[in-house]
């Protein structure tokens, strides 16, 4: 059985439970036709038992013209998916972390371009690892300390653990691993016993620089990172359900996978769903739901302010949405998310640089990230949209959900 919560017609008290004000899809240059061809997808998706269920909302110019939940919150208990869901966020925790060290920029507290052994002395041991011929590793120390500017920016040297038969990342935890195991301290002294896996500044390396940004906040800050971005972003913004922490007469909204990927049949999980991590990480750990994010993404989208309260300058927004890998520096993106083919990387975000070359439509300056567990974000400047995608579906799928739904949203528009 499907839920959906259609848009227009909506009534005034529905009205005020939107994330943003809601108008009809052909008042903002899309058509309601068309839109209804993402209905039919993940109906089909959802009675083949690929995905559990999903949430997904689409403002343009600041208003929401799509917003529906469909399928199931928690299959297994039969429990419909509504909009009030809340999703493990994974990576599209990163933008937040991101945002959060910027205000600290715009305080002048957090230049990027301090050191982080300022910070957390222990990274200058760190050395970096070269492979050789006969699987052993060769070290040699930093050429350049790691700047703050290199963890927004994924090109710290530091990387992921569990991503192929890379040598240095074998040694590296999974990304849901540190902050379920240990506290901030002790994740700080376990992963400068590693080696790095490039010089930094070199190379866009997808990594745990985005946990360690998050420390750097705490350490400016002298807060949890949770409690900043609470007082900081969360709350001007009315992001009720943002959190670290999912408190107990909540956890019933959080969505559930399959235990078994629908693709292979091999189990699966999501584990913060089921512990809870002893450190706010920066990288992977917060959760929200796709209305909570929506009003997050649609405050970037306006240089930073949403309903009048102003969480960056415009200058700043801008900044952070440029690509920031020079010619120097070896673009891996696509790499990770092989759909975004010609994007570089800002301050927290993937960065559109052509028009064509990626396995999806958009424009030049779309800005994007996603993550792990089946959540989506991107927004597109020159359309002035936002979109939000939350699913449970912590495999591959998720990867052809993110490029199905950017098809979709597209498809749908007629100017």
């Amino acid at each position: 059985m499907l839920s959906a919560m259609t848009i227009a017609g909506a009534a005034s008290a529905q009205q005020a439970t939107m994330p943003l004000p809601a108008v009809a899809p052909e008042s903002a240059g899309f058509s309601a036709d068309a839109l209804s061809r993402i209905d039919r997808f993940f109906d089909r998706e959802i009675k083949a038992d690929r995905v559990p269920g999903a949430v997904l909302a689409i403002a343009r110019e600041g208003k929401l013209v799509y917003y529906k939940a469909f399928g199931f919150r928690d299959k297994a208990q039969n429990i419909a998916m509504t909009t009030d869901t809340i999703f493990p966020l994974a990576s599209m925790t990163k933008i937040m972390a991101s945002v959060a060290a910027l205000t600290l920029t715009e305080q002048g507290r957090l230049p990027i371009q301090a050191k982080l052994t300022d910070y957390f002395p222990a990274f200058a041991e760190m050395k970096v690892g070269l492979p050789q011929a006969d699987g052993s590793l060769k070290y040699e120390p930093q050429a350049r300390p790691i700047l703050i500017h290199d963890l927004m920016r994924h090109t710290s040297g530091l990387t992921y653990g569990g991503r192929g038969d890379d040598p240095i990342s074998k040694l590296y935890p999974a990304g849901d691993a540190p902050p379920l195991e240990g506290t901030i301290d002790q994740f700080i002294e376990n992963i400068t016993k590693l080696p790095l896996a490039h010089q930094p500044g070199t190379v866009f390396e997808y990594s745990f620089s985005a946990d360690v940004l998050g420390a750097v906040v705490e350490k400016v800050t002298q807060q949890r990172l949770g409690e900043y971005l609470y007082k900081t972003v969360w709350q001007p913004l009315g992001m009720k359900d943002a959190t670290f922490h999912v408190a107990a007469n909540k956890r019933a909204l959080l969505a559930q996978p399959f235990p078994n990927n629908p693709l292979d049949g091999k189990p699966q999980q999501i584990r913060f769903l089921k512990q809870d991590t002893k450190f706010d990480c920066g990288g992977a750990c917060s959760f929200a739901t796709v209305g909570d994010y929506l009003r997050f993404g649609q405050m970037l989208a306006n240089g930073g302010v949403l309903d009048g309260k102003r969480i960056l300058s415009p200058q700043v927004v801008a900044w952070m949405t440029a690509n920031h890998l020079g010619p120097e520096i070896k673009n891996r993106v696509a790499v990770i998310e092989p759909h975004r083919e010609g994007y570089g990387f800002g301050l927290g975000v993937a960065v559109r640089m052509q028009p064509g070359i990626a396995a999806i439509p958009g424009n030049v300056g779309e800005y994007t990230w996603n993550g792990a567990y089946g959540t989506a974000f991107f927004a597109d400047p020159k359309e002035r949209l936002v979109v939000v995608l939350g699913t449970a579906a912590p495999g591959d799928l998720r990867k052809y959900y993110r490029e199905q739904v950017q098809d979709l949203v597209y498809g749908a528009m007629t100017k």
